[in-house]
């Protein structure tokens, strides 16, 4: 089985073997969050954590600063596992860190070792939670700007087509409009002018998708 050593001796630190394909995979991939600068806080959930309850403050501010730092790493919201790596990235004296890390409730805690392609690395699984909630966010963000732009398009084509005398029947028919702004999408890109909703609407009557006393 391929081995890979972590933690690697620079200072006093372990040697520890690692059974690569036993690990689990990151579940989110080699996710890199593009302008990701938000991460929403639960502070009830944190100060009723063991975490709060039971390391020192010094601690808490360390694992607080790690969940931030995990959200600029690649990929995102992990951490390297290397103790070198976490004390520069955290500014921190290494015999410091692995001080602290070697509590019982350390800066680490809850923190487990994941896949990311051919390299261990940390993840949490509130910091997979949070990113989960991220994501459907952001999603959520996509559909309603795609639907607000759908619906600017077909006003636009409603205009357009009402311009060129097009009767208020058909410009009410949902499905002649969204019909004929797919044929313009496919057929007519980048903006769409007078010439393009002259075009639509001969290909309409041609393919007879409106009859003749409709346009008027």
């Amino acid at each position: 089985m391929q081995q890979q050593r972590d933690l690697a001796e620079a200072g006093g630190k372990r040697l520890v073997a690692v059974d690569l394909a036993s690990l689990p995979e990151y579940e989110f991939g080699d996710l890199r969050l593009e302008g990701h600068f938000f991460l929403p806080w639960h502070f009830g959930r944190f100060l009723n954590s063991v975490m709060h309850l039971r390391a020192s403050y010094e601690v808490q501010g360390v694992a607080r600063a790690l969940f931030d730092i995990a959200q600029m790493q690649f990929p995102t919201g992990t951490l390297p596992d290397d103790d070198v790596q976490l004390s520069r990235l955290l500014r921190m004296d290494l015999l410091h860190w692995q001080t602290l890390r070697a509590q019982d409730f350390g800066p680490l805690r809850g923190w487990f070792r994941v896949r990311c392609g051919a390299e261990v690395r940390l993840a949490h699984p509130v910091v997979c939670e949070v990113i989960s909630q991220v994501l459907e966010r952001r999603e959520e963000r996509e559909r309603e700007s795609n639907a607000k732009a759908v619906a600017m398009r077909l006003k636009r084509l409603r205009d357009g087509l009402r311009a060129l005398g097009a009767s208020e029947d058909l410009l009410r028919d949902q499905v002649l409009i969204e019909r004929m702004d797919r044929w313009l999408l496919d057929n007519v890109p980048g903006q769409r002018r007078v010439e393009a909703y002259e075009r639509v609407m001969m290909m309409a009557v041609r393919e007879r998708w409106i009859e003749g006393p409709r346009l008027v």
